[in-house]
């Protein structure tokens, strides 16, 4: 099939083809963006997680402080959260950490609402194109009186096309939505063992002694960075 052929049956499913089209271009636009969003998330929550569990075991809220500020990690924001909180209960420092992160999750997962609906809508669209395209072959029918093939071609193809347009915008719509769903998953699972370790941190800093040194006349005294 040659491109002007492809181009006119495409036309002539005009009715659902181009507000398809224009769907599928906003899908693909939100699909692209989150993927980039996303790229190497995990890698840097991971990274970021280390470097500031050693600096809490080394007792520098300083410079952990700083290791938040100065990352572009979704993480770090949950991080700093939950160093601005001393000397509070386990269960609530805890249920501030998990606030934070479903903020977060809710952040990764914006736009993902519109890729899963148009996924699921797509078909319908579709099938309205495939019913206006049979009405118009049965209405070429009754004005001729004729019911060859000549008479109901039109409408059979816009019928068909938007039928088939429809099914593949869905197909990519919903591949799309589920890829980043198991992403976003896969993100929040990774942020949770974060949490986790970071509390153990915390706590860590929270029961451990401070480290003390020997100054003159024999007294000991706290170390202060």
């Amino acid at each position: 099939m040659e491109l002007n052929e492809l181009l006119e049956l495409l036309h002539q499913g005009r009715l659902t083809v181009y507000p398809l089209g224009v769907l599928s271009v906003v899908v693909f636009g939100i699909a692209i963006e989150r993927m980039w969003k996303y790229r190497g998330v995990e890698k840097q929550t991971r990274e970021l997680t280390r470097k500031l569990v050693d600096t809490l075991v080394r007792r520098d809220l300083s410079a952990a402080r700083t290791l938040c500020e100065a990352s572009r990690t979704p993480m770090a924001e949950v991080f700093g959260e939950g160093l601005r909180w001393r000397n509070i209960a386990l269960e609530d420092l805890n249920e501030v950490l998990h606030t934070a992160r479903q903020e977060m999750i809710t952040e990764l997962r914006r736009g993902l609402w519109f890729v899963g609906t148009i996924g699921s809508l797509a078909p319908y669209i579709g099938l309205l194109g495939t019913v206006v395209g049979i009405m118009i072959a049965f209405g070429a029918i009754a004005e001729s009186g004729d019911a060859g093939f000549e008479v109901v071609s039109a409408g059979i193809s816009e019928a068909l096309i938007a039928t088939a347009v429809g099914l593949l915008v869905a197909i990519l719509a919903l591949a799309l939505f589920n890829w980043l769903q198991v992403r976003v998953g896969a993100i929040q699972s990774t942020c949770t063992r974060a949490s986790e370790r970071f509390v153990q941190a915390l706590l860590f800093v929270e029961a451990a002694p401070e480290p003390t040194q020997e100054v003159s006349g024999g007294d000991l005294s706290p170390v202060r960075g």
